[in-house]
């Protein structure tokens, strides 16, 4: 049994370990940033873009503090340097939980982050792409003569990046189930049994990261929330752990030679 001060040590060194992953992020997130906020105007025009194709021809986008824009312009470098620098964010994380796995389980790394990274930023490209435009042409709907949208753009970009941060972390299911199942938590017939209160669950998320209380945004979130779910039953069922068959003993093998 391991002594009070050999859990201490280990608990000491998770938490050295930890800082050291959260320093390398915040680091390369720091870099990334510059490297972005650089880019700003440019990015300034991407991230606005589903909400501009929306508006009517005469509407602008307004900030109503003095430092707003400055801070507003700061809040689009970090996201897109958090987007820009996720591979390597996942590197860390898998670097961090990497220990408590068996040693045939750490040559998992490099699927872990391209998967991580693919389904990160595929959550973020479907939200942008697919549900955005819809939810936006909801709410501009209500634009008339007598009624004009002032859309303050620090408003419209805490929405945005919640939303597609939502998004990219949804899409991050197979793998937070492939290490639920590899921890024993959770298995494939878990999951398959519980389906359709995974379903409900599914909706009822949609309902509340969708910008827009219309059904097709939220229907457009929960479907591929409910293909991922599918995929993380395979994903599942591929990570459980193997049963490790107990070797025969040379005194039972001479016996039965004998």
């Amino acid at each position: 049994m391991e002594s009070n001060e050999d859990l201490k040590m280990s608990l000491t060194e998770h938490l050295i370990e930890l800082r050291k992953r959260l320093t390398n992020s915040l680091i390369a997130l720091g870099l990334g940033f510059f490297v972005c906020y650089y880019f700003k105007d440019w990015l300034f025009s991407v991230f606005t873009k589903p909400l501009i194709d929306a508006l009517p021809k005469s509407s602008y986008l307004i900030y109503t503090g003095l430092t707003q824009a400055f801070f507003t312009y700061m809040k689009v470098a970090f996201f897109a340097s958090l987007i820009l620098t996720s591979p390597f964010i996942f590197y860390q994380v898998w670097k961090f939980i990497s220990p408590a796995l068996l040693p045939n389980e750490k040559k998992y790394v490099l699927p872990f982050v391209l998967s991580s990274t693919i389904l990160f930023l595929s959550g973020i490209i479907f939200g942008y792409f697919v549900v955005l435009p819809p939810a936006f042409a909801f709410f501009v709907s209500f634009n008339h003569q007598y009624l004009q949208a002032m859309i303050s753009f620090n408003e419209y970009l805490s929405l945005f990046i919640k939303f597609l941060l939502g998004f990219g972390v949804s899409f991050q299911l197979p793998v937070l189930i492939f290490f639920l199942a590899k921890l024993g938590i959770v298995n494939n017939k878990m999951l398959s049994k519980n389906r359709k209160y995974a379903i409900l669950l599914i909706f009822i998320t949609a309902a509340i990261l969708t910008p827009s209380p219309d059904a097709l945004s939220q229907i457009l979130m929960a479907v591929p929330l409910l293909f991922l779910y599918e995929v993380s039953i395979f994903v599942a069922k591929f990570a459980a752990r193997k049963k490790e068959l107990p070797e025969p003993h040379k005194d039972d093998d001479e016996e039965q030679e004998a």
